[in-house]
């Protein structure tokens, strides 16, 4: 049986005076850390251009995929319970695992799915199926929610990449047959600066060098199709994007040094957690897409204690993202989606891990549109029954998101080797809408 409960909103302010405009004018867009301005106003964000509530996505990797059972949808004192103990949450009736409590108390703000459905059992083919919602193909390669978020809502002012993969892995987000310029921008630890951003030789040798390089370039170029935009070539595009990005103001979004040490330690002294504080100042930035990558969770042997390890680093973390989103007048128009490649077997093995389970897992969904305090689907408590009541598919995650962005899934791209797709081919799970 789905539980519906109703969704709470942040408030917001006019819309012709927003926050990122004030920000602005003192000259600290996308830094609200460093001043106490935000934290006084109470102003609605901009409005998505596509006049739909979201207008940038956060998507938390759960690497090598989480056990339902012992997170999001457990069933203690049954077979298939595993010992799990199980603690209430902010929706009434629903409860999930001990190790969780911080999530729990913000799902006010959250809906769950606990009957998501995949057709692949194999971690690339998952990953390639969860983060595009199309089965891997041999003469294919489709792209990423964030690719498709870049290419469809494009924002000229926005100097920094716009496609972020923090602590990426080797499946990262991938800009298929838009390109690779749709490809994440990979980043490691926000703790650690970015590499190679300020130049060897220094600014007066750097515009030496350029000037340098442009004779080869214009060489180069002579006879030869020009590419992309006003003539030039692709490797000129990119050395200016790169130069941009390296002199822009925004970069100071990566930075968290300056963050308060509180509101550091609330998301948990790991590189998960910086990740997730990351990407609250790269989304206030304009970014609009970024990744978080917590892996870890591939727990075929010894299954609780390696999903224990990694809830104590999840909880704080995503707790601390929803509260603080929230907080920035952000969380309306930002959607945070949370999962990973598939959930976990109901049965434990031999090694007391659980296997590869496509069949009914659990998937967080909040901010953008999506409604809060909602449950989807239902598993069998009892492992007997392998497909959930209720289920959702992997395309028609996205088919939502794009939806709530204002996207039209239906739209077709036609491929470099001239062949028509649609963004998505899934349907709108409306019941999930807020």
């Amino acid at each position: 049986m789905n539980t519906h409960h109703d969704s709470h909103h942040a408030c917001g302010g006019s819309d012709h005076l927003t926050r990122r405009a004030l920000l602005k004018g003192a000259g600290m867009s996308g830094l609200t850390w460093l001043t106490p301005l935000a934290d006084l106003l109470a102003v609605e964000a901009e409005k998505a251009p596509s006049g739909k509530p979201a207008r940038s996505v956060i998507m938390l990797w759960l690497g090598g995929a989480a056990s339902q059972l012992d997170t999001f949808d457990p069933h203690p004192g049954t077979k298939i319970g595993g010992g799990v103990r199980a603690i209430d949450t902010a929706i009434p009736g629903v409860r999930f695992a001990a190790g969780l409590e911080q999530t729990a108390s913000v799902m006010q703000d959250v809906s769950l799915i606990r009957s998501m459905v995949s057709k692949e059992g194999d971690h690339e083919r998952a990953v390639y199926n969860l983060k595009t919602g199309y089965r891997p193909v041999p003469v294919l390669t489709h792209p990423s929610i964030g690719a498709i978020v870049c290419h469809e809502l494009p924002d000229a002012k926005v100097e920094i990449p716009t496609h972020i993969s923090i602590l990426s892995t080797q499946w990262p987000a991938r800009g298929g047959f838009f390109g690779a310029e749709y490809d994440a921008f990979q980043t490691g630890d926000p703790a650690k600066p970015l590499p190679d951003i300020k130049p060897a030789a220094g600014a007066e040798g750097m515009d030496r060098r350029v000037a340098d390089l442009q004779v080869m370039e214009r060489a180069f170029a002579r006879g030869r199709r020009p590419d992309l935009e006003q003539g030039k070539t692709l490797h000129q595009v990119t050395m200016g994007k790169a130069r941009r990005m390296m002199s822009s103001d925004q970069m100071k979004a990566f930075d968290i040094g300056q963050v308060p040490a509180a509101e550091r330690a609330a998301y948990g002294d790991t590189p998960f957690g910086r990740g997730c504080l990351a990407a609250v100042q790269l989304i206030e930035a304009g970014v609009r897409c970024v990744e978080i990558t917590l892996n870890g969770w591939d727990t075929h042997a010894h299954n609780t204690a390696g999903q224990a390890t990694q809830v104590k680093i999840f909880d704080a973390a995503y707790a601390s993202l929803i509260r603080n989103l929230k907080q920035r007048g952000l969380l309306q128009h930002t959607i945070v989606l949370c999962g990973g490649e598939f959930g976990r077997s109901p049965q434990i093995n031999l090694l007391d891990g659980r296997d590869h389970w496509p069949k009914g897992f659990s998937m967080l969904v909040a901010g953008g549109g999506f409604a809060g305090g909602r449950v989807i689907g239902e598993t069998d408590p009892e492992g007997a029954k392998e497909e959930p009541a209720d289920p959702v598919h992997v395309e028609d995650v996205h088919a939502t998101v794009q939806h709530l962005l204002g996207i039209d899934s239906s739209k077709e791209i036609k491929t470099s080797i001239g062949r028509p797709i649609a963004l998505s081919n899934g349907t709108v799970v409306s019941k999930i809408e807020a």
